[in-house]
């Protein structure tokens, strides 16, 4: 069974748990799973502090089911608030090209706190479009981490001291069926055509049209970060949101992208 359906199973039967109509037959259930699971914990507490060498621990905690369960017992080998930063690391050059960026103010009884800064009034990417991306990849790096607190401007929104919980509410993120390229290259996904750019090793998701004439950007010519559209000739600065160069009034739609190891998602 893949690691997965062991979790939805798990989640099936504790919900069914709840459901017992016998409040001693419920409480004796959950007393002998409470115990299976410290036993099994300290199982695995004995097995890290056996392992030696860092390049094993390093491929325990990559893998995904091994990981889940070091969290649940608090063995995982790499601190909370180091994966929270490194998650952090991984949307800010995405934040840097509509304006603004990230910073982590803290974590405090496992709720992150975050100060989105920078201004997007100029730029198709809202407060709410940036927020989800922080929120994406600190889901990926930090699953047990138990929320974030939102402070700052982005926009023209003002969201400060709002708790906002982990999980549930967000767009559908897809995994692209490509290889980060090496310049440009064209993509679908879910009916929409995308191009994915890569510059100076960031990669940049927007929808492949161009915002002056409507042609397919597929054909496109990407140098030093302007893309030059190949029937009209307009050029856009794709680190700056895809801003015209040659228009103030025109510009590119952002496509949220983010990098997990080898497989590029974006958010639609």
């Amino acid at each position: 069974m893949e690691a997965e359906q062991l979790i939805a199973r798990v989640q099936e039967l504790t919900g069914r748990l709840e459901d017992l109509d016998d409040p001693a037959c419920r409480d004796l259930t959950e007393e002998l799973t409470a115990a299976v699971v410290q036993m099994y914990g300290a199982g695995l507490e004995r097995i890290v502090e056996l392992i030696e060498d860092d390049e094993t621990r390093d491929r325990l905690a990559a893998d995904e089911l091994v990981a889940g369960l070091l969290m649940i017992h608090d063995l995982y080998p790499v601190p909370l608030e180091e994966r929270v930063m490194q998650a952090l690391d991984t949307v800010r050059p995405y934040m840097e090209s509509h304006g603004g960026n990230v910073e982590l103010l803290g974590i405090e009884d496992g709720v992150a706190k975050l100060r989105l800064e920078g201004s997007c009034k100029s730029c198709r990417a809202s407060s709410s479009t940036l927020e989800l991306a922080v929120r994406q990849a600190l889901q990926e790096a930090a699953p047990d981490l138990l929320g974030m607190d939102v402070e700052g401007v982005m926009e023209e929104e003002q969201v400060s001291g709002v708790a906002l919980p982990m999980g549930n509410g967000t767009p559908s993120w897809h995994t692209l069926d490509i290889e980060p390229p090496e310049l440009l290259t064209s993509t679908a996904v879910s009916g929409l055509s995308l191009i994915v750019a890569n510059v100076d090793g960031t990669l940049l998701a927007y929808r492949s049209a161009c915002a002056g004439c409507g042609g397919d950007l597929a054909r496109a010519a990407l140098e030093g970060g302007a893309l030059a559209c190949a029937q009209c000739g307009r050029r856009y600065f794709l680190p700056q949101a895809g801003r015209s160069m040659d228009d103030d009034h025109l510009q590119l739609e952002p496509i949220p992208l983010l990098r997990e190891a080898e497989a590029i998602k974006v958010a639609l």
